[in-house]
């Protein structure tokens, strides 16, 4: 059969979907990547053939302008929020007794600017090569809203592929369940409406699968994920950061036990920087009898003025090769450094920066794997309290690796191809 992956150009949300793209080659299907051009040498990296689609998304150059130092003075709660992506569906709350009817119909409207955003300038291209291809199954990053659009326009199936926790199919779900029960119908559903018209202009009609796909492709283990009662298809998550090579002093085991700093590409990419002090998360550190591997991105690390003599600093090392030698991960909650860690069995300190890495941080600390300390108390003592918990108290090593068990009883990528190929021939046409 033909698959055609999709995400608009976001490096890291790509970077998980590529194990399944090989698997699906690997057992004789034609597979292709759409995405914006930004994304296209990620994509040919990966060893996969790109479709470069329309023109680059504006998310971040728009975003920008809120996260520079003057804003942040002038705006500090404006800041905090776009900074630490409090945003809907991610800002939904836990408690359903909290969550309003005002809040899923200003999240409806929000959720359609930002995929207008993110999406607008590919979907024309990536319906008209869609329709050129005729893929028997289009799989589809979670905000990729292009790709049911694309779907339904060459009668395709298709189904969502999640880089991290459900946020959109438990918003929607609720959304639709109020709506229902609304006296007055609830009013304009943007997102449905917003996708309706885009189906019409490919010669297309909406349906409600458009959201949420048909099925839905989840790498996180059940313990972990958020209930939405949707049709979900589990698949082992594999660790994929692009190319990768082993450093040599990765050769040998360490000397001390290891503990890793790692706080993710977007901070430093397109945030203008971390939310934590590493400066004085290494000092705390230095009187601790561990070896410290810090990864820092070079302009970040202009800003340290010195590098105690028991750290490491270096601008990347391959987090797949790393993480199994360490005994503690210190980390920002980025779902695909979550999922590595976890699967290498290492214990975590979490100072999640991102609103969507909150919810699966707090349910690794709940299931024994790690501790979290919100970035804004993230101060050297306090994070070098956390390290030596996790490093003698045995309890935190049986949690995460309870979770790494289940993670390793998850179908492989290679695993589910099958399945897949029964849902496109039971959706297809």
């Amino acid at each position: 059969m033909r698959v055609l992956f999709t995400c608009y150009a976001e490096k890291t949300h790509f970077l998980g979907m590529v194990p399944l793209a090989w698997a699906l080659r690997a057992a004789g299907h034609e597979v292709r990547v759409a995405s914006q051009p930004k994304l296209t040498d990620v994509i040919t990296q990966a060893g996969l053939t790109a479709v470069p689609v329309g023109t680059d998304h504006t998310l971040w150059s728009s975003a920008s302008r809120f996260l520079t130092k003057r804003f942040a003075e002038l705006n500090p709660e404006v800041h905090e929020r776009i900074r630490r992506g409090v945003f809907p569906p991610f800002d939904m709350p836990d408690d359903p007794g909290e969550v309003t009817w005002e809040y899923l119909a200003t999240a409806d409207r929000d959720i359609v600017k930002a995929a207008r955003n993110t999406n607008s300038s590919m979907i024309d291209e990536l319906v008209d090569f869609a329709k050129y291809w005729q893929p028997d199954l289009i799989l589809w990053e979670q905000a990729t809203f292009a790709g049911p659009i694309a779907a339904k326009a060459c009668e395709a199936a298709h189904g969502r592929f999640l880089w991290g926790l459900d946020f959109y199919g438990r918003w929607r779900t609720r959304y639709l369940r109020e709506r229902a029960a609304r006296p007055d119908g609830g009013g304009r559903d943007a997102l449905g409406a917003w996708l309706g018209a885009e189906a019409e202009k490919a010669g297309a009609g909406f349906s409600e699968d458009m959201t949420t796909g048909q099925f839905t492709v989840e790498q996180l283990p059940v313990s972990q994920r958020v209930p939405t009662g949707l049709h979900s298809v589990s698949v082992r998550y594999l660790p994929y950061g692009g190319p990768a090579v082993v450093p040599s002093w990765l050769w040998e085991p360490p000397a001390r036990r290891r503990v890793a700093i790692t706080l993710g590409l977007t901070s430093s990419e397109s945030f203008g920087g971390y939310m934590v002090d590493v400066q004085s998360i290494l000092d705390s550190l230095a009187d601790l009898d561990v070896e410290v591997v810090a990864t820092v991105a070079e302009k970040e690390q202009e800003k340290l003025a010195r590098v105690p003599d028991n750290a490491r600093v270096v601008p990347y090392a391959p987090l797949h090769a790393l993480a199994p030698t360490c005994s503690v991960i210190v980390h920002h909650a980025g779902a695909g450094t979550m999922a590595t860690a976890t699967a290498s069995g290492v214990p975590q300190l979490i100072l999640p920066d991102q609103q969507d890495g909150w919810y699966t941080a707090r349910r690794i600390a709940e299931l024994g794997g790690g501790l979290v300390i919100q970035p804004a108390e993230a101060t050297g003592p306090a994070v070098r309290e956390a390290v030596a918990a996790l490093l003698s108290e045995p309890s935190y090593r049986d949690g995460i690796e309870r979770l790494r068990a289940e993670m390793l009883a998850t179908p492989t990528p290679a695993e589910i191809v099958g399945e897949l190929a029964e849902l496109t021939e039971k959706y297809h046409g």
